[in-house]
């Protein structure tokens, strides 16, 4: 399936090309954004068969959704079409990453893909697909790649040209301006047992300030912070981080502070391949969001747009009445609350570059074309052996038009580890989005005063 998508992702490529390297592409090109793709350039229509046409996706939040609540699966009379296991997954085979084929053949008696209807529910506001179609003539790289010009939101290449507009796509992508969460991430042993370590993150994107001065911190794309919040002896730690458009001219700024210590200091190591926050050394700091930060110790190839079965709809993982325990087993999350579906990707392949260092030697990425997130990332090591395989197990957050991930997953194929981050299933309430802060508060200054013991 992928060599014919590939043509169709050469061609674009190749004319594309002079376009790409100006300001985005050309009128004509741009004028089919909202006609035969969608706002954001996927695909409207479907495959004849299992891949349905796009129409607006999920806008309305089924009965017996109040706000505030867990989201209702707004598809629980769905039944299961198959199911992909060990058995039978060679039948599969040309819509499956290597990376799922590995989980099959290392888990053969419970990794499995129970597979769904497909529903097409991705939706964003107005305003991002205005600024999409904006986007698309206007929006370029910087020289190497390495960050955006004119861009302030949406999506900056709805027609990539190339890998690294693909994956800037990822990397930017809309996730309601403003959200606040508490999370737990989990690193269980081989066994299945696991300690919670739960966290308060935020993000605010710097055209949502309450104060936004559109001369000041121009290199800025968002403010994070996280607190972690339990267990005791990890709480009060706080990760700052000023994440920019440009990390070349300006790399990502980061600021930790140490309750024990009572003193916050720069955090270079919040960055590429240093150690993710309290995950055992089962993620780098880039794979948080499944891949986040500068793309330049990368070339970045397009190989083009497949079919493939990936999770979606996952409300099952997001249920207010399962508990940690139920989600969190050994060797990889209950994939019997877990929902796969046919959707078309856009597989993008990251090789390190000679003279750069990285950890992961290569990364192949999937992207959802209904959302422009990662849904599924493939990583290799250093003699390019598949180390590592990242599944994100999206939703659609239909009051507030954001899709997001419910839980993001990382197994490590050699120790028979896996982190999985994004558990808020005993957590009251759900994501915060919209609420307003002001640059002040992502400061050295405040993070220090929001630092406890």
């Amino acid at each position: 399936m992928l060599k014919n998508y590939k043509k169709v992702g050469s061609a674009i490529a190749l004319s594309l090309m002079v376009a790409a390297a100006n300001a985005g592409v050309s009128a004509t090109e741009a004028a089919k954004i909202g006609k035969s793709l969608t706002p954001i350039g996927a695909e409207k229509a479907g495959n004849g068969a299992e891949i349905t046409a796009w129409e607006g996706g999920l806008t309305t939040p089924p009965a017996g959704y109040n706000a505030g609540d867990k989201h209702v699966d707004p598809y629980a009379a769905d039944k299961i079409k198959y199911t992909i296991t060990s058995a039978n997954y060679k039948k599969y085979a040309d819509k499956l990453s290597d990376g799922q084929k590995a989980m099959f053949e290392k888990y053969p008696d419970t990794y499995r893909m129970p597979v769904y209807p497909t529903h097409r529910s991705s939706a964003y506001p107005q305003e991002i697909y205005d600024a999409t179609k904006k986007n698309a003539t206007e929006t370029s790289l910087v020289e190497g790649g390495n960050g955006l010009n004119n861009f302030v939101d949406g999506v900056p290449f709805p027609i990539p040209a190339t890998g690294v507009e693909a994956i800037w796509n990822h990397i930017v992508r809309y996730r309601g301006g403003s959200v606040s969460r508490v999370v737990g991430q989990a690193t269980p042993q081989a066994n299945g047992a696991y300690s919670l370590v739960r966290f308060k993150d935020e993000f605010t994107f710097r055209n949502k300030l309450k104060n936004f001065d559109a001369s000041k911190d121009q290199n800025v794309l968002f403010y994070f912070k996280q607190d972690v919040v339990s267990p005791a002896r990890l709480a009060g730690n706080v990760l700052l981080v000023h994440e920019t458009l440009d990390q070349i001219k300006e790399p990502r700024k980061a600021w930790v502070y140490n309750a024990g210590q009572r003193r916050v200091r720069r955090a270079p190591q919040v960055a590429y391949d240093g150690p993710g926050t309290a995950s055992d050394g089962l993620r780098t700091a880039d794979n948080f969001d499944m891949f986040n930060g500068a793309p330049d110790r990368y070339d970045w190839e397009l190989m083009g747009k497949q079919e493939m079965y990936i999770p979606y709809n996952s409300y099952k993982l997001n249920a207010g009445d399962v508990k940690y325990d139920e989600i969190v087993k050994a060797g990889h999350i209950n994939q019997d609350l877990t929902r796969y579906e046919l959707h078309r990707v856009w597989k993008v392949e990251a090789t390190l570059k000679e003279g750069k260092r990285h950890v992961y030697g290569k990364r192949t990425f999937y992207l959802d074309e209904d959302t422009w997130q990662a849904t599924q990332i493939d990583h290799y090591d250093g003699r390019g052996q598949l180390w590592r395989v990242a599944e994100a197990h999206n939703i659609m957050f239909y009051d507030k038009l954001v899709p997001w991930y419910a839980v993001e997953t990382l197994y490590d194929l050699n120790s028979g580890r896996y982190l999985v981050l994004g558990l808020d299933n005993e957590e009251k309430g759900s994501y915060e989005f919209g609420f307003e802060r002001s640059a002040g508060d992502y400061t050295p200054a405040a993070l220090r005063r929001a630092g406890r013991r």
